[in-house]
């Protein structure tokens, strides 16, 4: 702060120092005016300027340094009050823009609420035929047909599931409530809602679970375990979907494991952004690129720690690593 001062304050600076250099140069020139007094007078002058620009410095400075070193947000409690005009304009203009600000963020925040509460409310009044669908569907006697229409009804429960739980993560804080899960019924349900799916594609479930329970959001955590089993299952034919669990250094791993068309090395890092589908199979119109950003975004939260190998056309392998208890000490609700 000192140098930006200095550099603020140097045409007053310069124009004292030439002041004092003009005085004793026409003191010099004027041999009817003693040099050693003038010297002595410009000298004194000079310290009284110094001292003068320090006491100024801490004075002229305060409201700067409060600025400089409050945060970047619409809080300006910490800001020190303006003593100058100039900064008092400067000061002024500061809390019109953060009340415009404000203002305009608690109106989004107004229509964000409204949106979402919207597209719920549509969600729910959606599934209420949707189920409707799944009764008639369970009716029908056409084999064929029946397994077609449940793998189409399928996809369009999980597109409505993608689209509750991705409103509902904004708030996911509010949301979570962390306990002993056990996922054993957890995978178990998952796969028999992809029963007909899996049926259709000829696909099946070796499952070996070491480790049965997790400290978790049971809810959320289904959604993750939904996600990848339904990847796993979109990109395989006619394969056994590896699952299996165990305990590794004190902490309960999930390995899922496909045998389908795997990931090629550069999409790997870029997986979990936001609306990335494939560089190398682009051409599918059928991905979102959502899933697994959803999947990335409610895992953090969770504390789930997630790897992922895979090798194109040899499949690919998600781990997931789940905390200890003692790392929800101040959110678990139990």
């Amino acid at each position: 702060m000192i140098k930006k001062y200095l550099i603020e304050r140097r045409s007053w600076i310069f124009l004292v120092i030439f002041l004092q250099l003009l005085t004793v140069f026409i003191a010099m020139l004027d041999t009817q005016i003693e040099l050693k007094p003038i010297l002595y007078i410009t000298f004194l002058s000079f310290i009284i300027f110094l001292i003068f620009l320090i006491i100024r410095y801490n004075t002229e400075t305060k409201f700067y340094k409060s600025l400089e070193e409050r945060e970047n947000n619409l809080d300006l409690t910490s800001v020190a009050s303006p003593a100058r005009p100039l900064e008092h304009i400067i000061d002024q203009s500061i809390r019109d823009q953060t009340r415009l600000l404000k203002k305009e963020a608690s109106l989004h925040l107004f229509n964000l609420e409204q949106e979402k509460d919207e597209l719920l409310s549509w969600i729910h009044e959606v599934k209420t035929p949707l189920t409707a669908m799944q009764l008639m569907i369970d009716r029908i006697e056409d084999e064929t047909l029946k397994s077609q229409l449940k793998v189409e009804w399928l996809r369009v429960h999980y597109l409505l599931d993608h689209q509750l739980h991705q409103k509902r993560l904004l708030f996911i804080e509010n949301d979570l409530y962390i306990e002993k899960v056990e996922i054993k019924p957890i995978i178990f349900q998952e796969i028999k809602t992809l029963q007909s799916w899996c049926m259709q594609k000829g696909i099946g479930f070796d499952i070996e679970l070491k480790a049965t329970e997790v400290y978790s959001d049971a809810k959320w955590l289904a959604f993750i375990i939904r996600q990848l089993l339904t990847n796993a299952v979109k990109y395989s034919h006619e394969s056994d979907i590896m699952m299996g669990s165990r305990i590794k250094e004190e902490h309960c791993v999930l390995v899922i494991q496909d045998f389908g068309r795997g990931i090629d090395a550069k999409d790997l890092p870029r997986i979990f952004d936001k609306g990335f589908t494939s560089t190398t199979n682009h051409y599918d119109n059928a991905a979102t690129g959502m899933g697994l950003y959803l999947v990335q975004k409610i895992a953090r939260p969770l504390m789930v720690h997630i790897d992922v190998q895979s090798k194109p056309e040899e499949g690919t392998t998600f781990t997931l690593t789940f905390p200890k208890s003692n790392n929800f000490s101040n959110i678990r609700g139990m």
